[in-house]
């Protein structure tokens, strides 16, 4: 049996967020605000922390700075009971971190400062405990610079060959984002953009010819999130299928995407058939859009189950 049900590494952020955002005052001026809040962020810290909610025994694999911000991501990834073993804590580097304004709509400019998430490295020695879970994730292609330039790929490679299924989120703005993403195609199960980052890296429209791109790539199954449309799949075997978007009052969409990434886990440790696990992700998703920061609306497994299964969808 492997260590872990999960390993989530990659893209770990300190968030300061704040709602509503109408404007920047002018001057040294103060608008005020009705909530303000902190949270771990990132393509792999919002799915380690939600997989964890969720029930699922999670290692975090990221690097921090001895700062306030990473002494603070590490002591909330410990009080949700995610294995912080592979998180670097180094004192010449700076915790990535973002300040995130969320507007009355659930949209959300932010002001990012990269730091850490450039600077580690998952050395050889690290993989086997890294590698060694039922479902292996690596969330921030792209933004992983010390690894993202062919460590990624000998990590993704070995998981593969120790069993795991693979999954990777990424972190694109165009097609210069694809050869470092590429190199990680080949050993990848399940990937897992939003449409807007796949789009930018192939260039297509369509659903179908923007999931064959990366089938074409070498993926097992492209599993694009939608945003309010909901999600897409479509695997190797020629299954697809469009799921909708749940009918919710929608407060923060930061980290959504990154929450769909654990939900889709928790589907593939549950043995969920394809289709109920992107409506399980979906659902995932669509709780951590009823609060204000990344994960503060998922609650526990059987929480989300029972939304995934009442919850309309939209029409």
């Amino acid at each position: 049996m492997p260590r872990y049900d999960y390993t989530s590494m990659g893209f770990y952020t300190y968030d300061c967020l704040g709602w509503p955002y109408t404007e920047i005052p002018p001057g040294g001026g103060t608008v005020f605000i009705d909530d303000l809040t902190l949270a771990v962020s990132g393509a792999g810290g919002t799915a380690a922390i939600a997989a964890a909610k969720m029930g699922l025994k999670t290692l975090a694999v990221a690097g921090v700075g001895e700062d306030l911000m990473g002494d603070w991501v590490l002591q909330r990834l410990s009080h949700f009971g995610v294995d912080t073993w592979g998180v670097q804590h180094k004192p010449e580097w700076r915790t990535s971190s973002s300040i995130v304004t969320t507007r009355a709509d659930g949209s959300r400019p932010a002001l990012h400062m990269l730091g850490a998430t450039k600077d580690f490295f998952v050395d050889d020695a690290m993989i086997p405990r890294v590698i060694d879970a039922k479902v292996f994730h690596i969330g921030g292609v792209g933004l992983m610079s010390a690894m993202d330039h062919g460590q990624n790929t000998v990590v993704m490679k070995a998981a593969k060959a120790g069993g795991a299924i693979t999954t990777v989120d990424v972190f694109a703005g165009s097609p210069k984002d694809l050869p470092a993403i590429a190199l990680v195609l080949p050993y990848t199960d399940y990937f897992m953009p939003s449409i807007e980052e796949a789009q930018s890296l192939c260039g297509r429209s369509d659903y179908g010819d923007t999931a064959k791109f990366f089938l074409d790539m070498g993926v097992k199954a492209c599993v694009l999130t939608l945003g309010g449309d909901g999600a897409y799949y479509h695997d190797r075997d020629g299954t697809s299928f469009k799921v909708p978007a749940y009918d919710i009052k929608v407060k923060c969409t930061c980290g959504c995407g990154d929450a769909f990434n654990a939900g889709f886990a928790v589907g593939l440790v549950k043995d969920f058939d394809p289709e109920t696990r992107v409506r399980f992700a979906q659902a995932t998703s669509a709780l951590n859009a009823t609060g204000l920061g990344s994960q503060a609306g998922v609650e526990s497994f059987e929480h989300t189950l029972n939304f995934m299964k009442t919850m309309k969808v939209k029409g």
